[in-house]
């Protein structure tokens, strides 16, 4: 049977570069799950096409949504990275994988991505919340901070990591504050952040606030989440009409 082939969403253009970019280590741990990669870049104008060749889905990182989409007072001050045109194609996106039953495993900005898609809200600057004992981010611009994870009991998470507090790879300052409707949490930080959400209506839609496409390559346990996608979008293929 060909290899499942797994959307995943680039990030914006930077300010001042026209180019679509996404760090290697999402395709790198796409093709050792064995599976195809498929960018896509915002502002795709067919997705409903698109979404036909698809077979499971990657919502990667990057910048902060827009906080108009989930009722956000304010702009905060340490607001970056807002571009309203890749916020559109990935709700649209998010929302269509969830209908469709597409497998779709949300990463960092994609965790936030899939709870305001369903009625979620964020919290705008982490610091401001639980202060900054527990870093989830480096000291410098894109850098990542090391930390535990809990992962919650009965979850599918934990069921794919196989370890109930994993180390993970963080570089966020937002984080899910309400959680969508139809959601469980799946794990925590020790300062109460929640770290990840999943759907059990759905035969894989996963969202995870920290990197596992970072530590992938030395660390089985991340690396287990692409696999488990792509075993899950072979299932999908096979049983798709």
């Amino acid at each position: 049977m060909p290899a499942p082939i797994l959307g995943i969403t680039t990030y914006a253009p930077r300010e001042n570069l026209e180019r679509y970019h996404l760090p290697v280590e999402y395709v790198h741990a796409v093709r050792r799950a064995g599976a195809l990669p498929w960018l896509i870049a915002p502002g795709e104008p067919r997705l409903a096409e698109l979404l036909g060749h698809l077979d499971g889905l990657v919502l990667s990182g990057g910048g902060d949504v827009d906080p108009e989409l989930y009722g956000g007072a304010t702009r905060h001050p340490k607001l970056y990275g807002v571009h309203k045109e890749r916020d559109a194609t990935e709700l649209e996106l998010a929302r269509a994988a969830l209908a469709m039953k597409l497998p779709t495993l949300g990463i960092c900005r994609g965790c936030q991505v899939i709870n305001v898609a369903f009625g979620g809200s964020l919290i705008e600057h982490l610091p401001d919340e639980v202060g900054e004992e527990l870093a989830h981010r480096g000291p410098g611009p894109g850098t990542s901070s090391l930390h535990e994870v809990e992962l919650a009991r009965g979850s599918k998470l934990l069921a794919i990591v196989g370890r109930p507090r994993p180390s993970t790879s963080s570089s966020h300052h937002q984080a899910i504050r309400r959680v969508a409707a139809g959601f469980e949490i799946s794990a925590h930080a020790a300062d109460g952040t929640i770290e990840a959400v999943e759907r059990r209506d759905h035969p894989f839609y996963l969202a995870v606030q920290w990197h596992p496409e970072e530590t992938a390559a030395a660390d089985e346990g991340q690396q287990r989440l692409f696999d488990a996608l792509a075993a899950a979008a072979i299932t999908y293929r096979k049983d798709r009409p």
